[in-house]
């Protein structure tokens, strides 16, 4: 498909391509940023702004005091925290200092904790103290060996900072009881870099900038290699494509844009933090997406501008009682990403902000995004756009060999947001890209005459819940060792709020075992959104001669 007949049907103004070489390294795009903006809000969190000069010091102090610790370059450091303008500061930070980002789910388990750790071999984590006693069980466990915990109220002052603290540890209990000897405080390593010397690293386009994981064919969690080309690329394809939208922010003022979707999801990393940054704006932080009233109640003090969201966030806010004390009517250019968005949902939304939703598509491995609609159209269409700028994409069989125009086919992606591959996973990666340098997303999809192209099918089994891909391999990986448990499957339903859900399939070895005694299991062993929403007890299993166990047939009855 090199012919990219997408093109005729972009929007005027929207450029064919981008030049991914326009910066040597995502350091050299913020600190373009820190100089330029340097006055402007960056950051808002909680009522306090964090201005683009005061991110510039502190990450830069910060560096230095990661450099004092002897890593040596292109160490990997792990940061697991929620929204919290310590996460731009942290990421900007390992990046000045020439070292390679891990994110993490701060709601991990220590089991699914403990995997990332070892296989990215961090050396050194930012951990937001919440969940400091999940590192606590697995830490020995890991190749970390320097520890800094943030909380909440580090950065909002001596006085509310202190309050928010007590609150959190004392009111809410939301923080367990940890030990972590020898953990080093946010603030004071801070302190500290502002007297530590800062070697500035020569850091290039192919040199890597974050691990950021994934799961798999073979349900083991692995890591997209993402280059700092691959991000930088992807920041400047999406500022392309929403431009004409984003044209419409009256001259003088600043663009602000909501980051609803935790940092450490790759959708919010780029689009929010990372573009954001890129075009001088400000990003409002909200720390807890699920407790709607808090966040309606963040948004009622911002004029908005863009808002990039998943499904289930803009149907949640639009059918919140609250939803009107936010003024809607600044807002720009809405972007649906992570899962599908659904016509029901894309028409209330427009009904109440008179913004459409513009739905995009792409994964981890795309840093994410690969294709969308453009964000001027005013009628849902129901498909993932047209390819982004620089971005091509075809069609394959089960061969590899493209498909005949109107066919479907898996969609396979190339541009210079496709990761440089998995982490330490050759074969993985082998399985996944062309010789000519696609890479096959295992999303079946057709493309019409104008080159929009429609998902219709997954290859994979993998089940998508709010945005967040589950892995039935996985799932059933660590459900087999379940005393009791003689053989499961685990396959997704649909799902009015999440769009899809897990279902567990199980037969028994011991008649004992109870539905709540699985629950609790998983509780402990899987982070929430793979938890089972349904559990049923079979005395067998559909299965292929061969004795695989066909989870096409349970997944259709689950439908």
């Amino acid at each position: 498909m090199s012919e990219r007949i997408w093109l005729q049907s972009y929007p005027p103004g929207v450029p064919s391509d981008i030049d991914p070489g326009e910066y040597p390294s995502l350091v050299a795009l913020m600190e373009e940023s820190f100089s330029k903006f340097a006055d402007r809000t960056a950051y808002s969190f909680m009522g306090r702004d964090v201005s683009y000069a005061e991110t510039d010091q502190l990450s830069g102090r910060f560096a230095a005091y990661l450099q004092s610790l002897g890593l040596a370059r292109g160490d990997r450091i792990a940061v697991m925290m929620p929204n919290v303008p310590q996460y731009p500061v942290a990421v900007a930070a390992i990046l000045r200092a020439g070292y390679v980002l891990v994110n993490i789910n701060p709601l991990y388990t220590p089991r699914e904790l403990e995997h990332q750790l070892k296989d990215s071999g961090a050396k050194a984590i930012v951990i937001i103290e919440n969940f400091a006693a999940t590192l606590v069980h697995c830490i020995q466990a890991t190749p970390v060996r320097h520890v800094v915990l943030c909380a909440m109220g580090d950065q909002l002052g001596m006085l509310k900072g202190a309050l928010v603290n007590y609150v959190v540890r004392k009111v809410k209990k939301l923080v367990p009881p940890f030990s972590l000897p020898g953990a080093v405080r946010f603030n004071d390593a801070v302190a500290r870099g502002a007297r530590a010397q800062f070697t500035k690293p020569q850091i290039g386009p192919e040199d890597l900038a974050a691990l950021q994981y994934t799961g798999g064919t073979t349900g083991v969690s692995k890591g997209a290699m993402l280059t700092h080309r691959n991000v930088i690329a992807n920041a400047l394809q999406s500022e392309a494509w929403n431009q004409l939208a984003m044209d419409r922010v009256p001259q003088g003022v600043q663009p602000v844009s909501v980051c609803a979707l935790p940092l450490y999801h790759i959708f919010a990393f780029t689009v929010g933090m990372i573009l954001t940054m890129r075009t001088g704006g400000k990003l409002v932080l909200i720390p807890n997406p699920r407790d709607l009233p808090a966040v309606l109640k963040e948004l009622s003090k911002h004029q908005i501008h863009s808002f990039p969201a998943v499904n289930t966030l803009f149907n949640g806010l639009a059918n919140h009682p609250d939803f009107n004390t936010v003024d809607w009517s600044h807002l720009k250019v809405s972007i649906g990403g992570g899962m599908a968005v659904q016509s029901a949902v894309a028409k209330l939304w427009l009904e109440k902000t008179g913004c459409p939703i513009c739905e995009g598509y792409g994964l981890s491995e795309t840093s994410p995004s690969a294709s969308c609609n453009s964000p001027t159209n005013k009628e849902f269409t129901g498909t993932i756009g047209l390819p982004l700028p620089s971005t091509f994409f075809k069609l394959l069989d089960d061969d590899g060999h493209e498909v005949v125009p109107g066919q479907p086919g898996e969609i396979a992606i190339k541009g210079p947001q496709v990761m440089a591959g998995y982490w330490q996973r050759p074969d993985e990666t082998a399985k996944v890209m062309t010789a000519d340098g696609y890479f096959k997303t295992g999303d079946i999809g057709t493309m019409d005459e104008h080159g929009f192209f429609r998902i219709i099918d997954r290859k994979k089994d993998m089940i998508l819940v709010s945005g967040f891909n589950v892995y039935p391999n996985e799932i059933e990986d660590v459900v087999a060792q379940l005393d009791g448990v003689l053989e499961v499957a685990c396959v997704g339903m649909p799902d009015d709020k999440t769009g899809e859900a897990v279902k567990l399939v199980l037969v028994r070895k011991n008649p004992e075992l109870s539905e709540e005694a699985v629950r609790a299991y998983c509780r402990a062993n899987l982070t929430g959104y793979k938890q089972p929403r349904v559990i049923e007890f079979r005395t067998e299993l559909p299965k292929t001669p061969v004795g695989k166990i066909l989870r096409r047939q349970l997944r259709d009855q689950a439908a």
